[in-house]
């Protein structure tokens, strides 16, 4: 934390922006192994509820470490500072009024339960999609399993870096192939739906 700092409280807040944008914003926080469709079916909900008239903005791990987190690489470390920078940045998103879509692995349980704390009560949903490793690896849509199984890549999650599956994720989702991305998708626009997010 910042010394010498002093939060400014402006006059226009998170509500209005929210009553604004009819809807109530939160955080779609999406977990799980490289090639399990998290940005697919991330991108599939924003699609959805852009189509419903709702704002949000969708954070995709490999975008975001185009930029703003380029300088981290993947040691556990940087891997923690990566998912800190993401949730500091949600947090923002989440304030300014929009349903954010985060699509990150976030392997380590503390991590993700660091954002948790960062959000308001239930402003924070993690959302595991859930497909075994074995069909990750046949998908591997950008032949990283198969560079990591060669050892040109190190600290690859499932491979010789552990994932740390949610114990108690708001969703989880199995997307193994035996329902649609499009139908996984569905699951969570009705949950926000039934919750009255939109």
């Amino acid at each position: 934390m910042s010394d010498n700092t002093v939060w400014h409280a402006h006059r226009i807040c998170r509500h209005h922006r929210e009553n604004l944008n009819g809807q109530r914003s939160c955080l779609l926080w999406f977990t799980g192994l490289s090639g399990s469709g998290k940005s697919t079916i991330a991108g599939l909900v924003e699609e959805r509820l852009h189509a419903l008239g709702k704002l949000t903005y969708l954070l995709d791990g490999d975008n975001v470490r185009k930029g703003m987190n380029g300088d981290l690489g993947f040691s556990d470390a940087d891997r923690i500072e990566n998912i800190r920078r993401i949730g500091e940045m949600s947090k923002l998103f989440v304030d300014a009024g929009l349903i954010t879509l985060s699509a990150f692995i976030s392997p380590f349980r503390s991590e993700r339960a660091a954002v948790r704390e960062l959000m308001k009560e239930g402003d924070f949903i993690e959302v595991f999609i859930d497909a075994p490793l074995d069909t990750c690896e046949t998908r591997d849509p950008k032949g990283l399993y198969q560079r990591a199984r060669n050892g040109e890549i190190k600290n690859f999650t499932g491979i010789d870096s552990p994932y740390e599956v949610p114990e108690s994720a708001e969703l989880h989702l199995v997307n193994d192939g035996s329902a649609t991305p499009a139908e996984v998708a569905g699951a969570v626009v009705e949950y926000l739906r039934e919750r009255k997010f939109i």
